[in-house]
């Protein structure tokens, strides 16, 4: 029986393990969006501006960006992704923390904010590093 309803012994396609690998717009999309947020990380740092925002919409958008991240962490089966997403869950988890804790010493904020500042922009080189296209799995050829 030929058609659509055809049963063959061929197995069915596997989904890839890369999200961010598939196609490279989402590498220099992350990238970006580091590059953003390490951007105005060092705009606060310069301006000795260490100080963190408490209040509820805040503290909302962190607790959902961090669940996205987590989400999409559990996701993926690539080291580099892995890296990427953990270093942007790290950033979320730490505002989210400052956001909260309203009695944070001030030089832990600033040592926050300058340790934000550095994973922004290694998260951005890491999310650059996903657009070399994946190794194929020697079991899947």
């Amino acid at each position: 029986m030929a058609g659509p309803l055809a049963s063959d012994d061929k197995t069915p396609p596997r989904k890839s393990a890369h999200l961010m690998c598939r196609t490279r717009l989402w590498g220099v999309a992350g990238a970006t969006a580091c590059a953003y947020f390490a951007y105005l990380a060092y705009a606060r740092v310069r301006d000795s501006d260490f100080l963190w925002s408490r209040d509820w919409w805040s503290l909302l958008t962190y607790s959902v960006w961090a669940l996205l991240v987590l989400g999409l962490l559990s996701e993926t089966r690539c080291r580099r992704e892995r890296i990427f997403f953990g270093l942007v869950l790290i950033n979320l988890t730490a505002g989210l923390i400052f956001s909260l804790w309203g009695a944070a010493p001030l030089s832990y904020s600033r040592d926050a904010r300058e340790a934000g500042l550095l994973l922004w922009i290694l998260a951005a080189l890491v999310s650059l590093m996903t657009l070399s296209r994946p190794k194929e799995d020697a079991g899947a050829k």
